[in-house]
């Protein structure tokens, strides 16, 4: 075997341990992001909320699926390091899943590690700039550094998303809904 062949084989990353694609469900988020902004109160949007939390944590895969789940349940046990270790190794593995860098921001912010929420919550936003979740916990980290003016923006982003977003409690001037 030539030693050029040899190198190539042997440089070629190994393709078993990919991420396959993120799932296609824009019809059906578009779909409930128009049925929330016409939502009438507070138990229909959660309603419409709940179906889009099931579209964004459905992972690509098993694996994502499981390291997603690992992660959410260490993070729910109050077990921020071993969710960030979890979701670290979501991130490396599906770098184009928005949850998994959502999921490490909370953590993160569980954490009180602010700045590093922020970077994954930008890099989620990045990827699904509709994601209401990763929106409004970009606000309360934003508030939590003392940006207010920029949490402000980024709060009335999100509840122009979901009008019955209980963060839009923390808005300077209240907007559309009876708080």
């Amino acid at each position: 075997m030539k030693p050029t062949l040899f190198l190539c084989l042997f440089a070629t990353p190994i393709l078993a341990d990919d991420c396959p694609p993120v799932p296609d469900h824009s019809a059906q988020l578009t779909q409930l992001h128009a049925e929330l902004a016409l939502s009438s109160g507070q138990a229909e949007a959660e309603g419409l909320t709940a179906q889009l939390w099931a579209l964004w944590t459905d992972a690509p895969d098993e694996k994502a699926q499981a390291l997603l789940d690992e992660g959410m349940r260490k993070r729910a046990g109050f077990d921020f390091l071993g969710a960030r270790d979890v979701l670290d190794a979501l991130v490396d593995y599906c770098p184009a899943y928005a949850e998994g860098y959502n999921q490490r921001a909370f953590a993160n912010y569980l954490r009180q590690d602010l700045s590093a929420a922020l970077v994954d919550l930008d890099r989620a936003l990045e990827i699904n700039p509709q994601h209401i979740g990763a929106l409004s916990g970009k606000g309360l980290t934003l508030l939590g550094l003392g940006r207010d003016a920029e949490a402000q923006e980024v709060l009335r982003r999100a509840v122009a998303l979901n009008p019955w977003l209980q963060e839009r409690a923390l808005l300077r001037e209240p907007v559309g809904q009876d708080i």
